[in-house]
């Protein structure tokens, strides 16, 4: 029987790859290439958005 995956949302500035490995062009001293990590500054890294708080009810 199928598992249900849990309804956690998405960030929608990264689609859930929340991390990149960007290479600089240069190389180290031993061969390697020089890269980056960025992190999506939506989610904070993570991948996922927290859920929009519920609005507000003005009135009776």
């Amino acid at each position: 029987m199928p598992q249900r995956a849990l309804n956690t949302p998405i960030c929608r500035d990264c689609d859930g790859f929340s991390t990149a490995a960007i290479t600089t062009g240069t190389r180290n001293t031993d061969g390697t290439r020089t890269t980056l990590r960025v992190t999506c500054s939506g989610c904070k890294g993570t991948g996922h958005t927290t859920p929009a708080a519920g609005l507000a009810h003005a009135g009776k």
